[in-house]
C-alpha cells in the first residue's frame, strides 16, 4: 500500500482511536460520538471514564471551531493545511509524552487519563477539521461508517451496470475508499497489537506517522495552500 497523505491519515485515525480506547477505559478519541454508547455501558457496569467521555464531544467541537477561526487569520504566506498538520503533530507528541509518563491508566476519571485523552481528542479533531475543510476529494480518515456505506452502494451500482462514464467514476471512488478503509483497519490492528505488546509506549508511533503525513502533504496534489473554503457534507 502506497504511503500517500490519505493513507497515512487513515492509518493514524484507526490507530489513535483503537489505542486510546484500550488505554483510556473505552474512550473514543476520534469517533467521539461513539462515547455516548460507552457512557451508557460505564454507568450500567460501574466502570470508570464517564467524565472523559462526557468531555470528549464539547472539547472536539471547540477545537474544530477554534481551528476554523484561526485558519482565516493566518498570514497569507502561511499555508493553512501545513499549520494544522504541525499543530496536530505537536498535540500527538504531547499526548505520547503524557501517556508514557502517566500510563497505564487504571482510573479513566483521574486527571492524568482525562488530560491525556482530551489531548488526543484535540489532535483528532484537528485531523477531522483538516479533512473536511481542505481535502474535499479524500474520503474521511477517522470514521468509516459513511465510507463503507458508499462502497456498498457503488458495488451495487457496478453490479447493476452503470453507464460507461459513471462506471469509471464509481470505480475510481471505490479504489480510494477501499484504500481508506484498509488503511484505517490496518491502523486499528496495529494500535491494538502494539498496546498489547508495549503498553503506553504505543502512543510514540502516531507522531511519527503524523510527521510522515506532513512530508507527504508537501508533494500531494490534493493538499491546498490557499484560503480555506467550505467542503461538501460527505461523511
Amino acid at each position: 500500500m502506497k504511503l500517500t497523505l490519505p493513507t497515512l491519515l487513515s492509518f493514524n485515525g484507526g490507530y489513535v482511536d483503537t489505542a486510546g480506547f484500550l488505554a483510556l477505559q473505552g474512550l473514543f478519541t476520534a469517533h467521539v460520538t461513539g462515547n455516548f454508547v460507552t457512557i451508557g455501558a460505564a454507568l450500567v457496569f460501574g466502570t470508570s471514564g464517564v467524565v472523559a467521555k462526557l468531555l470528549a464531544l464539547p472539547v472536539f467541537c471547540m477545537v474544530i471551531i477554534v481551528t476554523r477561526l484561526l485558519s482565516f487569520n493566518l498570514p497569507a504566506r502561511r499555508p493553512v493545511f501545513e499549520t494544522m498538520s504541525t499543530l496536530q503533530l505537536l498535540l500527538l507528541l504531547v499526548a505520547a509524552v503524557l501517556a508514557i509518563t502517566w500510563g497505564p491508566f487504571t482510573n479513566g476519571d483521574g486527571a492524568p487519563a482525562i488530560i491525556t485523552g482530551m489531548t488526543l481528542v484535540s489532535a483528532m479533531a484537528m485531523q477531522n477539521a483538516a479533512n473536511r475543510i481542505h481535502l474535499a476529494a479524500v474520503p474521511p480518515t477517522t470514521i468509516m461508517t459513511g465510507t463503507t456505506t458508499q462502497i456498498m452502494i457503488d458495488i451495487a451500482d457496478v453490479i447493476r451496470g452503470a453507464p460507461g462514464v459513471a462506471r469509471d467514476a464509481i470505480k475510481l471512488r471505490l479504489r480510494r475508499m477501499c484504500v481508506a478503509v484498509a488503511s484505517f483497519a490496518a491502523g486499528a490492528a496495529a494500535g491494538a497489537l502494539l498496546f498489547h505488546t508495549i503498553g503506553s509506549w504505543c502512543f510514540a508511533l502516531p507522531p511519527v506517522v503524523a510527521f510522515l503525513a506532513r512530508i507527504a502533504a508537501k508533494s500531494s496534489p490534493t493538499t491546498p495552500t490557499g484560503t480555506p473554503g467550505p467542503q461538501s457534507a460527505t461523511t
